[in-house]
């Protein structure tokens, strides 16, 4: 299985994305994806995540203006990004589980200028 990220990229302060994360090496959806995200000097974090009932969750500094969303026909999940802020910039990282084994795609980098 292997995760593979896109979407990333320059964006000014109010600014859009759309990052998308698609699964190879299965057929079958990955029972929880998330976003996770590692600015310089900083810890890798939460951003938000889906469960397989897609119930989603977000971390409190981006509620409201990330969303989370599964595309069935690519299994795939988006992150869709509006509102952005210097704040956001960072390399961003898609993960999911399947079968009790988590997995991680090679991160995209979301630079937010002001």
């Amino acid at each position: 299985v292997q995760l593979q990220a896109s979407g990333g990229g320059l964006v000014q302060t109010g600014g859009s994305l759309r990052l998308s994360c698609a699964v190879s090496g299965t057929v079958f959806r990955l029972d929880d994806w998330g976003w996770y995200r590692q600015a310089p000097g900083m810890q890798r974090e939460l951003v938000g995540h889906i469960s397989s009932s897609g119930t989603t969750t977000y971390e409190d500094s981006v509620k409201g203006r990330l969303t989370i969303s599964y595309d069935r026909a690519k299994n795939a999940v988006r992150l869709e990004m509006n509102s952005l802020k210097p704040e956001d910039t960072a390399v961003y990282y898609c993960t999911g589980i399947r079968l009790g084994k988590r997995y991680w795609g090679q991160g995209t980098q979301v630079t937010v200028s002001s």
